[in-house]
């Protein structure tokens, strides 16, 4: 009987070790290169739980200079699932950074 109880406990217990502690962080920036000048706005993933404000931006800040663009600004951070107009208005650039 005690195996029988013991099984489903522990299932339920990987179960809960596996989900997420808490919603994904995410970040919607407006970026920029110059020469010839171009701009772009996209959503960015940044991890599990959001940083503090200064963090954030130079979290964002330096994902982007990798890819040759300059931020220009963090326009929010919030935590859930992007929208399906942010996913839309980000285009190519959502999630790419």
């Amino acid at each position: 009987m005690k195996t029988l109880l013991t099984l489903p406990a522990a299932a339920l217990a990987l179960a809960l070790a596996a989900a997420p502690a808490g919603a994904a962080c995410y970040a919607e920036y407006k970026a920029k290169q110059d020469n010839p000048l171009k701009l772009h706005y996209g959503v960015m993933e940044l991890g599990n739980t959001c940083p503090p404000g200064g963090k954030a931006q130079s979290t964002v800040a330096a994902r982007l200079q990798q890819g040759g663009w300059v931020l220009l600004n963090v326009i929010s951070l919030f935590e859930g699932t992007p929208s399906k107009a942010q996913q839309q208005n980000a285009g190519s650039n959502f999630l790419r950074y």
